[in-house]
């Protein structure tokens, strides 16, 4: 070795380590243990299971009354399921057997039906009385009848109370959010625009929050869907359409960017 072959080696880059070096076996780069270390990282996906039980948990922190409701739905079944195979006569042992499966089988559909409703109604709870509350319903809740988007179609600007808009078999559902004698005039702008574009729908206005005339948050879909039935599917497809093409929300009417026109060129340096 030439004495001047210890300062060329030494001014390689670490990723020349790849190459094989005489004297000794060839050492790659080690980057798939950084990959594999960021990888391990990563929090995994809880199962199924731990899922049901997280959402059980946020549920009795949010109503404890809930798990009266739960032992019921999953016990009742269970119990006449096993009345049934102990005084039905003239049953064998398999009879027997099917009726008590049969019996725990209903027992965890009715739990997990419960479990659904009940932590829908503690989701809505917690966001309920915060801006976009409404927005969440309107996009989570709502059967395929309807057309809705979750950003409002006119919002007051010192109390973000907002009016929502969806459409549906009963025509269209103006829903406000906050304070209802902050949204009079925008309520009555968006009833005579929707007027004047589909003069023959119908125009039903609904208020979330607290009143005698005002609905709760998770009650919302079923008072919407409360109303008489005015349009047919394609209608509403049809209405639904005709109103995003002729009317924006307060969010289009935001710039995207700056405007090219008004742009100044730079200093030369």
């Amino acid at each position: 070795m030439l004495p001047g072959d210890d300062v060329v080696e030494s001014t390689r880059s670490p990723t020349a380590s790849s190459e094989p070096v005489s004297g000794g076996p060839s050492r790659p780069y080690p980057v798939c243990m950084a990959r594999s270390s960021s990888s391990d990282t990563k929090a995994k996906e809880p199962g199924r299971l731990k899922q049901m039980y997280q959402v059980f948990q946020m549920t009795r922190r949010a109503d404890p009354t809930s798990v009266w409701w739960f032992a019921l739905a999953f016990v009742v079944p269970v119990v006449l399921g096993v009345l049934l195979a102990l005084l039905l006569p003239g049953q064998n042992w398999l009879a027997v057997v099917l009726w008590i499966v049969a019996g725990v089988l209903l027992g965890v559909l009715l739990f997990l039906i419960v479990l659904g409703r009940l932590a829908e109604r503690a989701a809505y709870s917690q966001i309920e009385g915060q801006p976009g509350a409404v927005g969440a319903v309107l996009s989570n809740s709502l059967r395929r009848q309807w057309r809705s988007s979750e950003m409002p179609v006119a919002v007051h600007g010192r109390s973000q109370a907002a009016v929502y808009r969806a459409v549906g078999t009963p025509g269209v559902v103006l829903i406000t959010e906050g304070q209802l004698g902050n949204l009079t005039r925008q309520v009555d702008e968006e009833r005579r625009k929707v007027q004047r574009i589909v003069p023959n729908v119908p125009v039903h206005v609904v208020h979330v929050g607290g009143g005698d005339d005002a609905v709760t948050l998770h009650k919302l879909p079923r008072a919407m869907n409360k109303f008489k039935k005015a349009l047919n599917r394609n209608e509403v497809l049809a209405v639904a359409n005709r109103l995003d093409s002729l009317t924006q929300s307060p969010a289009a009417s935001i710039p995207k960017g700056m405007d090219p026109m008004r742009a100044r060129a730079g200093r030369p340096r």
